[in-house]
């Protein structure tokens, strides 16, 4: 198994699932679907420096859920799983 650590301001997020099926219960073919924009944080790195050279921690930590840009990130695959590595600046918030 491989791990990975992500550098500076940058998170591994996990995508999670989209809906299968709309509001009036229609089913969504795999076509049709559009990237969740909505993930969990898997690994976060260190954070970047500011100025004075000092390192900044992250706001966002692992287990947190995110919303994201539609665009946001590198899709890659580590152990067979998809996810993205983004900055930290990619996430727009933190689902409570």
């Amino acid at each position: 198994m491989t791990k990975f650590r992500p550098l500076h301001d940058r998170v591994v997020v996990r995508r999670l699932k989209g809906e299968e099926k709309t509001a009036g219960g229609i089913i969504i073919p795999e076509t049709a679907k559009e990237k969740p924009m909505e993930g969990e944080v898997i690994s976060v790195g260190a954070g970047a420096r500011n100025e004075q050279g000092q390192i900044v921690a992250l706001d966002v930590k692992a287990g947190d859920r995110v919303l994201f840009g539609k665009w946001s990130g590198t899709e890659v695959t580590i152990n067979g799983e998809e996810l993205l590595i983004m900055k930290e600046s990619d996430i727009m918030g933190v689902v409570a």
